[in-house]
């Protein structure tokens, strides 16, 4: 993280927060005082990663601006930007290829083209990893606050990690570790999900979502495939912690965390069964971890 970034700029303590996502862009101003959004700025909107690069640029200013002007436009000069990998994160260019997300996008100068369109100089934008920019978050604000040492993960679409330990916050990319038979990525996401689900009844599910819904109608199948995924989770943080040993707490992000209270508890289990005590607790901060870490200091 690069902790002069701020400084050598003006002064201003109020930085716009951006957090862009494989379906959406996020963006608030962010009060570096107290480390929490400004009332009224966020902005939302939904991005076909999928399109054409005009498209999708279009979306992301047009979000930009909007959230920027909900405070005052000419206040703010300086932005942080929460983003999916792979990405250079120093340069600005997007690697992403093959991800079933910004495709068009690959190979190009995001940071210059963004400060173009927005009529900066590209050192007045910032990029980083998204689930770094999740953990940090929730260390200044959140489920993190008060600790030593933290391990994020990010339960999507994909699997995001990120290490806290003296005071830094790095990505952990532990998606691609070996684990069971292939890499744990396979495991815990939301492709999982949607593959234990046919194996076990041939039922075709498109997200997690649909999964929590067949809970709630008495599917016992879908309850179990949860608590397999429970034990998968609890299975990988042993075989992480072992060799991280002074971890605290584990922060769960993402879409699939909000279905802890299925999964949550053959987790704990399976690490108390190990002799492991760390804390397992839900991101307290939402889509707004990513945004607060974006722009921190």
């Amino acid at each position: 993280m690069q902790y002069g970034f701020y400084h050598s700029l003006m002064n201003s303590r109020i930085i716009l927060g951006v957090d862009i996502g494989g379906s959406h862009i996020t963006c608030a101003l962010v009060n570096l005082e107290s480390n929490t959004i400004i009332e009224n700025t966020k902005f939302r909107l939904s991005v076909d990663s999928g399109g054409a690069e005009i498209d999708i640029v279009n979306r992301w200013i047009t979000a930009i601006k909007e959230s920027l002007k909900l405070f005052g436009p000419e206040l703010v000069n300086k932005i942080g930007i929460s983003m999916p990998g792979p990405f250079q994160y120093d340069s600005g260019v997007c690697l992403m290829k093959e991800q079933s997300k910004y495709d068009a996008l690959y190979g190009l100068n995001i940071k210059d083209i963004l400060a173009q369109r927005l009529g900066l100089d590209s050192n007045q934008i910032r990029f980083d990893n998204d689930a770094s920019c999740f953990l940090r978050g929730e260390v200044l604000s959140g489920a993190a606050k008060g600790v030593n040492c933290a391990l994020g993960l990010t339960l999507g679409t994909g699997l995001g990690s990120a290490r806290f330990s003296n005071g830094l916050v790095e990505d952990a990319n532990l998606w691609n570790c070996e684990f069971k038979e292939s890499i744990v990525e396979e495991y815990l996401s939301t492709r999982w999900f949607i593959k234990r689900y046919f194996e076990l009844l041939g039922i075709d599910i498109l997200n997690v979502r649909d999964l929590v819904e067949e809970v709630l109608h008495h599917k016992t199948v879908a309850l179990s495939v949860f608590e397999e995924f429970g034990k998968n989770l609890g299975a990988f943080l042993v075989q992480f912690i072992n060799n991280e040993p002074l971890v605290e707490v584990v922060v769960l992000g993402g879409n699939i965390a909000k279905a802890y209270y299925l999964f949550g508890s053959e987790t704990e289990k399976y690490l108390q069964s190990a002799g492991i005590d760390v804390k397992l607790k839900q991101a307290e901060l939402g889509e707004e971890a990513a945004l607060i870490g974006a722009v921190a200091e």
